[in-house]
């Protein structure tokens, strides 16, 4: 199958990704003006009937979270783009904002004008300083045009300082807020007490790239492709034990074997040339056996009859020569060092699951590293301690990877 370019510009796109040319050639200057045209409401609307779901794992509908930020009691409101893209195997957002920057930027204007915010924030990983100046500049493309300024949205860009806790949403606001990036207990939502206390709307990158193609073309367009349940595309990037690693755009339902063979994508297993397992989600998804992988399709349905998810969209390759326990315990390690260390189930659980992958122990305590794994995700404060075992879990409800671990 060939890949479908919609979020990425197309491969005859010769124009600079942050100038006014490329607005024009992908159709964001008259998505501006027409979404800025439209009340509040019928902005939400639209975008409730396009189905688009939040791109970074959570799968949110977009709509409903619009709207209960819109409906949010409070004078002042906020919208944040979260670039904060610290998943292991994650590097979708990167190669967005690299190739087609202005995409988001519109998006995240659009999601300003619909819930009444007048500042933003766009939240970056600190190691993307390229990236971060490609993104000032398309600001100012945005700002010349005069979308962004003092009669539409301020646009403010943050910088992380490398911890993966910040990705999640409220440790996020922390950081904006110039405090340590911990989690916060939720209820409340961000959507009703967010950055200082304020309705806050936060949203991924590939998310608002949804939102600015939606409104550049129209719902008829836009759910052209996709499934019944999962309307348009999915940005995956592969990497591992695969012939053309990389980010790539395929419609929901796309078959996940054929995302690996296809010539125009994955282009078959590298290394061995069999495939041992994917790991899809990245650091927090889950290892699918390549049974799994032949007979399910990229939508949340036929994942979730399964126990998985797409997640941000990582899909990492090995062949069947991979010792899936050493990677399980690489795992392990790097939430153990990037738990903040705010809760107890995680704090203590990611340790006790890294001392006993350390140890050897995975096939003779499978009892007490699930009661420990089930712990954390039913008592851990943030996304961090309740997913950090996910991967794990997976191992030991799929005997049959066991030769591989």
């Amino acid at each position: 199958m060939n890949e479908v370019r919609r979020l990425l510009p197309g491969k005859q796109t010769s124009s600079s990704p942050i100038s006014k040319e490329r607005l024009v050639e992908r159709g964001f200057d008259r998505a501006l003006d027409y979404a800025l045209a439209l009340e509040p409401e019928e902005i939400i609307s639209t975008v409730t009937k396009s189905g688009i779901k939040g791109r970074g794992g959570a799968a949110f509908p977009t709509g409903v979270k619009w709207s209960s930020v819109s409906k949010a009691e409070g004078s002042v409101k906020y919208v944040v783009m979260n670039a904060d893209e610290s998943e292991l195997g994650t590097f979708k957002d990167r190669v967005l904002l690299e190739e087609d920057p202005l995409g988001a930027l519109v998006g995240l204007v659009i999601g300003a004008h619909a819930v009444g915010a007048k500042k933003a924030y766009c939240y970056i990983r600190g190691e993307y300083r390229e990236v971060e100046q490609t993104l000032a500049r398309a600001i100012e493309t945005l700002r010349h045009g005069g979308w962004v300024g003092p009669h539409g949205v301020e646009i403010e860009i943050r910088r992380g300082a490398g911890a993966y806790i910040a990705g999640e949403e409220t440790a996020l606001f922390n950081s904006i807020e110039g405090k340590r990036p911990e989690p916060r207990v939720k209820p409340p939502f961000p959507t009703t007490k967010g950055l200082w206390a304020s309705p806050t709307l936060i949203q991924n990158v590939e998310t608002l790239a949804n939102v600015a193609i939606l409104f550049a073309h129209d719902l008829h367009w836009f759910t052209a492709y996709g499934t019944q349940d999962t309307v348009g595309t999915k940005l995956v990037g592969l990497s591992g034990h695969i012939r053309r690693p990389g980010v790539y755009e395929v419609p929901f339902g796309t078959p996940m074997q054929e995302i690996l063979d296809a010539p125009e994508l994955g282009g078959t297993v590298s290394g061995s040339g069999r495939l041992g397992a994917v790991l899809l989600g990245g650091a927090a998804g889950t290892f699918l056996t390549p049974q799994e992988v032949k007979n399910t399709v990229l939508d949340y349905p036929s994942l979730g009859a399964i126990g998985a998810s797409i997640g941000s969209g990582a899909i990492m390759v090995f062949d069947d020569t991979v010792n899936l326990e050493w990677v399980v315990t690489k795992l392990a390690r790097f939430f153990a060092e990037e738990s903040c260390g705010q809760c107890v189930p995680c704090r203590i659980g990611t340790k006790r699951i890294l001392e006993m992958m350390e140890t050897g122990e995975l096939w003779t305590r499978t009892s007490d590293l699930r009661a420990l794994g089930q712990a954390m995700k039913d008592a851990s404060i943030c996304g961090l301690g309740q997913t950090a075992p996910v991967a794990l879990l997976s191992i030991l409800e799929r005997p049959e990877l066991r030769h591989h671990a």
